[in-house]
C-alpha cells in the first residue's frame, strides 16, 4: 500500500516562494508517475503538475515558469518548488501517485493521495 505524506505548506506573501515535499512509502517510487493537485475553497480539485516514471514533466498553464516538479528517487520524495506565488495559488496541495508510469491530468486516474498541505498567499 502506497502512503504519501506532504509537508512544506504555509503562509507567504505574494511573489514569495515555497517548496512542497511529498514522501512516498510502500511502493516502487522511481517507477510510478506522480503529481500535485490543488483545491481552493469552494472549487474543484485541479491538476497542477506531474512527472512520469521516465522523468517527463507536465504543468497546468497558469503555473508554467513558476512551479517546478522534481523527484529525489533515493529519498522517495516528490518536490514542488514554487516561486512568484500569487494569491490565486492559495489552496490545499495534494500529492498523488498512480500505478503506472504515464501522466494523466484527470483526478480519477490517480489512485493514491496524501492528506494535503495548505498554501496561503497573501496580497
Amino acid at each position: 500500500q502506497v502512503q504519501l505524506v506532504e509537508s512544506g505548506g504555509g503562509l507567504v506573501q505574494a511573489k514569495g516562494s515555497l517548496r512542497l515535499s511529498c514522501v512516498a512509502s510502500g511502493g516502487t517510487f522511481g517507477y510510478y508517475a506522480m503529481a500535485w493537485f490543488r483545491q481552493a475553497p469552494g472549487k474543484e480539485r485541479e491538476f497542477v503538475a506531474a512527472i512520469s516514471g521516465r522523468g517527463t514533466t507536465v504543468y497546468r498553464d497558469g503555473v508554467k515558469g513558476r512551479f517546478t516538479i522534481s523527484r529525489d528517487i533515493a529519498k522517495h520524495t516528490l518536490i514542488l518548488q514554487m516561486i512568484s506565488l500569487e494569491p490565486e495559488d492559495t489552496a490545499a496541495y495534494y500529492c498523488a501517485a498512480r500505478g503506472a508510469q504515464f501522466i494523466s491530468k484527470l483526478q480519477s486516474d490517480w489512485i493514491y493521495w496524501g492528506q494535503g498541505t495548505q498554501v496561503t498567499v497573501s496580497s
